[in-house]
């Protein structure tokens, strides 16, 4: 996986790292009254869970000694049954004022706000004002796009990443104050853009299904977004210091953003539905606690129980693209069988988030009765160290006999090798093209586009052999294997896809192999026409819909110029911020990749306008111009 990929993929399960980088910016039984009356311990040092809590403790405190000029402070809490066994906040809600973080400090969870997003949906389906399979074009009169299949995208498409959309709407998703009118936006950019593939044909990662379910809640609701999930859900869950920043806030305890051993003002993240909700972790454990109750809170119904299991339901099982089927999206939660924890034998629903500033990881652990939140400043891992407390916390209680071990990174025995002639070439992915050759001693070469060169895929791994459990490995970076499918003919015009699937040995903690489609060979196209080489002589575009409240402006910790380039070995492509894109006519580029999960989510569909005798570029909320 490329480096910048790979740290996309961390924004979408939990652990992305402090960067620059576009699609790192994008980059969320019945219970008793016993946890109301006991909010937990403070520092764990009554909990039952002694030597998880400890563990915890020191990874916890690790990760803030190890990264002191961005990481300022993380909160966590764990429950078990009805009551919070652990919950404790480290570090400082504000560096430049010296203020100690506690466990009343409020946090930018980011898209584990979706959850909220996809109960809402479920209250409104209990109450037959929403059907979740019924196209939204029914309830969003407004809503159009130019592929005429929009007409079939439906909630539960939105709510499961298959509806195909292209991905985040960036303008104005992180700002220093609140921006209104983004979900309104979001739907008019969807009016001038296809579908990037059939709704419900596969999944990837999408944020701007869940800023439309906030439209389908308005519309059906009569109410807007954030009061209908204030009244029906944060009221009634006790949740006292949650809630979206949709105004200004001159009082109050919140976490403030830190990077590079600077304090800035708060962070508002005007997607509410798709990553907006700031809340505490305590807050986050009532939420958990109607979960593991089956839609039931300290007596009160909040939904039903069918509407629970449907959320927490594999909703994978009909998608016609889905190599291989190893993720299984809930509504709303990134997955309903978190492998490293299923490793152990228990099932556990899991949500990741980030924003610009903060990283959360939200676990709950259904038949077990338990969940965690750990959230904090950009700059940790949180799913590294939230399966770790959770599977301490499983074998300390004896739910499960030892915590596993990690998987092997030892390079198995060499094996004659398969005829892989028909998967050479080039492959794309949201983030770079990927070449795959072959060495004259039957090895791989697999290298990765870096904007002006192809150099390795990994560093130290100029070769990868076939190796006898089907996978190619290098000698010189086992974390990594590699292996090609190709998937049925799902009837479009370029079906069959071939991919160049990627096992990481150390996602997470480690405790299984994480397979994931990395990239899809690209068919060879008729070399780009005198219109497209001609802007082609325009490398550089920079954004001009920027202001001074927009995040990446004012830090530069996201796009503020994206390139348009061709390489020798795609003539028929043109590459977008290194996106491979298709001429769709001579003013428009269009998405051709269809890569399941995470590494086709948030692509581009360009379109150039002449604005003032200036040539400009419209692309994923952007406007740009020549550099």
């Amino acid at each position: 996986m490329t480096e910048s990929a790979r740290n996309q993929n961390d924004r979408l399960f939990g652990e992305a790292p402090v960067s620059t980088d576009r699609r790192q910016f994008l980059g969320y039984t019945a219970a008793g009254m016993l946890a109301f009356l006991l909010p937990g311990c403070s520092s764990g040092a009554n909990s039952p869970y002694g030597r998880t809590v400890a563990a915890g403790q020191k990874a916890i405190q690790a990760a803030l000694d190890g990264n002191t000029q961005n990481l300022a402070t993380i909160s966590v809490a764990l429950l078990k049954g009805d009551r919070i066994v652990w919950q404790q906040a480290f570090g400082q809600a504000s560096v430049q004022a010296g203020t100690p973080a506690t466990t009343a400090t409020r946090f930018n969870i980011g898209s584990v706000s979706k959850v909220i997003a996809a109960l809402a949906a479920t209250i409104l389906q209990d109450r037959g004002l929403l059907n979740l399979d019924t196209p939204i074009a029914q309830y969003l009169k407004t809503f159009t796009m130019l592929s005429p299949e929009y007409t079939q995208v439906t909630t539960r498409h939105l709510l499961s990443h298959s509806s195909g959309f292209s991905g985040t709407n960036g303008n104005k998703i992180f700002t220093f104050e609140p921006v209104p009118g983004y979900a309104q936006a979001t739907l008019a950019m969807l009016a001038n853009q296809h579908l990037k593939h059939r709704p419900g044909e596969m999944a990837v990662y999408c944020n701007d299904g869940f800023t439309i379910v906030e439209l389908v809640v308005e519309a059906v609701s009569g109410q807007s977004f954030a009061s209908f999930v204030e009244q029906n859900i944060l009221v009634p869950l006790d949740m006292t210091h949650s809630g979206y920043l949709t105004s200004a806030q001159t009082s109050g305890d919140f976490a403030y953003p830190y990077q590079k051993g600077t304090t800035y003002g708060l962070e508002y993240t005007n997607a509410y539905g798709s990553g907006g909700l700031s809340t505490t972790p305590a807050d986050m454990m009532n939420l958990a606690r109607m979960f593991i109750g089956q839609g039931m809170f300290n007596g009160k119904r909040i939904v039903s129980a069918a509407g629970i299991a449907d959320m927490g339901t594999d909703q994978t099982t009909t998608l016609t693209l889905n190599p291989p089927p190893v993720w299984q999206w809930g509504l709303g939660w990134d997955t309903v069988a978190h492998t490293a924890i299923g490793s152990a034998g228990v099932g556990a629903w899991e949500k990741s988030g980030g924003t610009a500033f903060f990283q959360t990881e939200f676990f709950v652990l259904p038949h077990a009765q338990m969940a965690l939140l750990i959230t904090g400043s950009a700059g940790y891992k949180p799913l590294a160290i939230a399966e770790t407390i959770l599977l301490n916390a499983l074998a300390e209680d004896g739910t499960i006999g030892a915590v596993p071990p990690l998987v092997s990174m030892t390079k198995p025995p060499a094996a004659p090798p398969p005829d892989v002639a028909a998967a050479l070439g080039s492959y794309g992915n949201h983030d770079n093209p990927v070449q795959v050759k072959s060495n004259a001693d039957g090895t791989l070469a697999l290298n990765k586009w870096s904007g002006s060169a192809w150099i390795p895929l990994h560093d130290g791994a100029t070769s990868y052999q076939y190796c006898s459990d089907g996978w190619w490995w290098s000698a010189g970076n086992t974390q990594f294997s590699y292996r090609f499918e190709v998937t049925p003919d799902t009837g479009s015009a370029d079906a069959p896809y071939r991919y160049l699937v990627e096992r990481n040995a150390r996602f997470g903690t480690g405790y299984v192999y994480l397979t994931m489609p990395l990239a899809q060979q690209l068919p060879d196209r008729q070399p780009l026409d005198t219109a497209w080489l001609t802007r082609l002589k325009t490398p550089s575009w920079t954004i001009t819909n920027l202001t001074s409240v927009d995040v990446a402006a004012a830090l530069n910790v996201g796009p503020t110029q994206l390139s348009l380039s061709q390489i020798p070995e795609l003539p028929g492509y043109i590459l977008f911020d290194n996106q491979p894109l298709a001429p769709l006519a001579d003013d428009r580029g269009g998405m051709m990749l269809k890569i399941p999960i995470n590494l086709s989510r948030d692509l581009y569909e360009i379109n150039f306008t002449t604005v003032n005798g200036t040539e400009t570029i419209t692309a994923g909320g952007y406007t740009l111009a020549p550099a």
